[in-house]
């Protein structure tokens, strides 16, 4: 009742009746705390649909990574061994929203890299809870933070996102491009990070190079000496 009342409120505000035009959608910033003589980074996973990337997956486990990971509705329900993987490291992975189908919190017509939006306040709604619920069924928890399909954002979808309780996970580092840089490049690009940088990468595409980029550039920073911790275990700022 009460994020029924918050929509209301935002309605009556007039937040969420204008559509976002063209141009006009947000990519938000997040960072972490600094670690100071030890570098720390948040690294987080997003598996949107699709399988499941072993080669990052194996990397975690046997290197003891944190990591926060982002899943649909539709991938939690494809992918049941995975997910009983994830759920044997509860020290190693926090499992938070990605929503229930993957789906552009956009109000407005605006397509991000050519994705079919959301479109309405409701629609976003729909998104965001159908997401929470996939993820408290199989984890007993709710989730606190909520990463959009392509990770951009009309600001009245990022309004009702907020008065639905939840943060909104942006990134400071972009490590794959959406899973499409090579090997080469996303190792690299992981390898570059800084103290307090939020690292995005993709974890459901196992047949494409960057996830072995993903997991060399992990190792690289832990040889290092850069500590990995998860958005629950950290301050995290958005910006």
């Amino acid at each position: 009742m009460k994020r029924k009342s918050a929509i209301a409120a935002l309605l009556a505000w007039g937040l969420l009746t204008v559509p976002a035009g063209a141009g006009r959608l947000i990519e938000p910033q997040l960072h972490i705390a600094k670690g100071g003589t030890t570098p720390q980074v948040a690294l987080t996973l997003d598996a949107c649909s699709g399988g499941v990337d072993e080669r990052i997956l194996d990397t975690i486990i046997d290197n003891a990574i944190p990591a926060t990971v982002f899943v649909t509705g539709r991938w939690l329900a494809a992918n049941p061994v995975a997910v009983t993987r994830l759920l044997a490291y509860p020290e190693l992975f926090e499992i938070e929203d990605h929503g229930a189908n993957h789906i552009p919190a956009v109000i407005g017509d605006d397509r991000p890299y050519g994705l079919m939006p959301a479109g309405t306040a409701e629609g976003v709604r729909r998104e965001v809870e159908g997401g929470a619920e996939a993820v408290l069924s199989v984890t007993d928890t709710h989730p606190r933070w909520y990463r959009g399909a392509a990770a951009l954002y009309s600001a009245d979808a990022l309004a009702l996102i907020h008065a639905l309780g939840f943060s909104v996970a942006g990134f400071s580092l972009n490590a794959d491009l959406g899973a499409s840089a090579s090997a080469a490049v996303t190792a690299a690009r992981i390898a570059a990070a800084q103290d307090g940088d939020v690292i995005i990468a993709h974890m459901n595409q196992p047949k494409r190079a960057s996830g072995a980029g993903v997991a060399k550039g992990i190792l690289t920073l832990k040889a290092k000496g850069f500590r990995f911790v998860r958005l629950a275990d950290v301050e995290a700022v958005e910006e």
